[in-house]
């Protein structure tokens, strides 16, 4: 369905440009835009590179187990009906730790080994638990502690300070993941 939105909006605009006159402004738009993008994913490609080889190596190193040790307490406060020692608890807290240091391309085949570990202790499957729901709002507000996407995209795109952002990213961040949280604590108790 996005790719028909997209090819709709393609031609809608090249349909405009015909129509007033302005097809080869929009044809060169098209070109510089395209070619912009290329460098702009080739500027990306050696921040992730150098994020998720760090990633490596923490995990290589044990470096995540222990933060998963560390963290093990508030996972077990925020999902409660997940047994100790479950997959799905050391998939869920590499899911966290990556999203919080902005490495959401990493991050998500992680979040997807959770809910399929989630899914194996879930008694009722085709509704989600009160941890897969938990899981979802965490991982969507994710606290970003170095919100490394952003900061690569604003300095590809020649920003001359791209680091200013992780002061008011923390914080919202951090607001954002709380109210989800309490919604959800909420919920589950009328639920």
């Amino acid at each position: 369905m996005v790719n028909v939105i997209w090819l709709f909006m393609i031609l809608i605009g090249f349909l405009v440009a015909l129509f007033f006159g302005d097809l080869e402004a929009a044809t060169q738009a098209a070109l510089d835009n395209a070619k912009y993008a290329v460098e702009l994913c080739i500027g990306l490609l050696g921040i992730y590179a150098l994020w998720l080889g760090l990633m490596r190596v923490a995990e290589k190193s044990g470096l995540v187990e222990a933060i998963s040790k560390k963290m093990q307490g508030i996972m077990s406060f925020l999902f409660p009906d997940v047994p100790a020692g479950h997959p799905a608890m050391g998939a869920m807290t590499m899911n966290l730790i990556a999203n919080m240091l902005g490495l959401g391309n990493a991050a998500t085949p992680l979040g997807i080994k959770a809910m399929n570990e989630l899914q194996r202790i879930n008694k009722q499957k085709d509704v989600a638990t009160h941890d897969m729901c938990m899981f979802l709002i965490i991982n969507t507000s994710s606290v970003q502690l170095i919100p490394t996407t952003v900061i690569a995209l604003r300095s590809a795109a020649g920003s001359l300070n791209p680091g200013e952002i992780v002061g008011t990213t923390l914080i919202t961040t951090i607001i954002s993941t709380l109210v989800g949280i309490i919604a959800a604590k909420m919920f589950r108790r009328l639920y």
